[in-house]
């Protein structure tokens, strides 16, 4: 049965990646009616009531659900988003788009992000359906749209509008499932929080000219090169969450620089000392940070410009919002603040679950049932997710999996939104095998 399983999930994923659902975070973008419609055409059948909702023409999310036995008993949904970022082929070894299975691997952009959980989710839904499986309370299988552009067209949408068909007691989705530790005490992480994200639009102006006549011009691009190096510069506070001690222990590093750690005065220092790729983590996983990622003016070549707008993306430490923000930047732009409209894309802040209850047990159990030596590990992601969406709705939501121990975890970070992103099948298998044992733990 496990290898029809794994099968079922390798040609799910493959039909999903082909639909190239790319969000680019405009309305018109995602498309993902495709891949709700092609998860409608695979759940066909009996046992499963499920309905698409769009949220703007053609951004469609699926909602399927095997109804519970007992209304007393905790309910659980499964969260998948079926959209991608986008990607320059040019950087892949294969079409990006192809969802080759090649040596093992099944090729494609979403491959890790999140198209293998949500091709393994509707498996595993499917499957419980056709075994005439009742679970004890709801189950409850969301295939969501714009995950990667903020969830203003899929999970904040329903939650807005339909909050009843996706508030369950628990959640499952993105972000966990790779091994660590040592080998006398292996581990496999579940994101039980992240990171707030804060992204804002600036603004900065400035006064046209002709570009013949530059001395002394008012030029808004100009300003924004200074806002953008400002931004850059700034260094923040280092602030530690209440997992960070937790996650620090189980690192391979000396006693010495554990310490550093977590020693608010000493961390920076420590970073400038590491490899840019461990650095950037751990920077994350103590700062709050600020990326300007989009630019945009006029094209015309001979006119100095008087607008100019950049897109940042702000990911905040727990405990701070707007006001924190607003702190933050004008202690980074100083006098040019001046020259600068704030526009908030988003605000929503740091969040987490705890893991004294049920969803926590079940999943121990079904890990220690593949590896039976390793223990969870909880940790925050310095993304976003939807998981945030559900536990405004008030519900335990994590970030889970299960990944082959021979995918490092410095692979996988390359591969997420990366080139060349490929998942190989013994995730795939080991991932849909995960679902059907927590459902059987928890819903049975």
């Amino acid at each position: 049965m496990t290898d029809a399983l794994t099968g079922q999930t390798i040609e799910l994923l493959q039909a999903m990646i082909r639909n190239a659902c790319v969000n680019e975070g405009t309305v018109e973008s995602g498309q993902e009616i495709r891949n709700a419609e092609l998860l409608a055409d695979f759940l066909s059948g009996p046992g499963i009531d499920f309905e698409i909702f769009e949220a703007a023409p053609g951004r469609a999310s699926l909602e399927a659900r095997l109804g519970g036995s007992d209304p007393d008993a905790p309910s659980l949904c499964l969260n998948g988003h079926t959209d991608v970022v986008p990607v320059n082929p040019d950087g892949w070894r294969h079409d990006p788009f192809g969802g080759e299975l090649i040596d093992g691997e099944v090729w494609g952009r979403g491959a890790v992000d999140m198209l293998n959980l949500t091709s393994s989710m509707a498996v595993i839904v499917r499957h419980l359906a056709t075994t005439d499986f009742r679970p004890t309370g709801d189950l409850v299988f969301f295939a969501v749209a714009d995950e990667e552009s903020g969830s203003a067209y899929g999970a904040r949408w329903m939650a807005e509008n339909h909050p009843d068909l996706i508030t369950t007691d628990f959640v499952l989705t993105e972000s966990g499932g790779l091994h660590g530790g040592t080998a006398a005490a292996p581990t496999v992480g579940v994101r039980v929080g992240e990171k707030g994200v804060a992204w804002r639009r600036l603004t900065v102006h400035g006064t046209p000219g002709h570009g013949s006549r530059p001395f002394r011009s008012d030029n808004a691009i100009v300003k924004a090169a200074g806002v953008v190096q400002r931004l850059g510069e700034y260094r923040p506070q280092p602030a530690f969450h209440e997992l960070w001690e937790t996650e620090v222990a189980q690192m391979n590093l000396s006693d010495e620089k554990k310490a550093q750690l977590l020693d608010p005065g000493a961390v920076d220092e420590l970073l400038e000392s590491l490899p840019p790729g461990e650095a950037g983590h751990i920077h994350a996983c103590t700062h709050t940070t600020f990326s300007a990622n989009v630019f945009n003016s006029q094209t015309k070549t001979n006119i100095i410009p008087d607008e100019v707008v950049l897109d940042i993306d702000i990911r905040t430490m727990p405990g701070e919002g707007p006001d924190e923000v607003q702190a933050h930047l004008e202690a980074a732009l100083g006098d040019l603040l001046e020259h600068v409209e704030l526009e908030p894309l988003m605000n929503d802040p740091a969040s987490i679950s705890g893991t004294d209850n049920p969803l926590w047990e079940a999943l121990q159990g079904a890990i220690t049932g593949r590896f039976p030596d390793a223990r969870l590990k909880p940790g925050m992601t310095v993304g976003f997710t939807d998981a945030r969406v559900h536990r405004d709705l008030g519900a335990i939501a994590y970030g889970a999996g299960l990944f082959s121990p021979s995918l490092s975890t410095a692979d996988y970070a390359t591969r997420f939104h990366g080139n060349n992103e490929r998942i190989d099948v013994e995730s795939l298998a080991l991932t849909t095998q995960l679902w059907l044992d927590v459902i059987n733990e928890l819903l049975s």
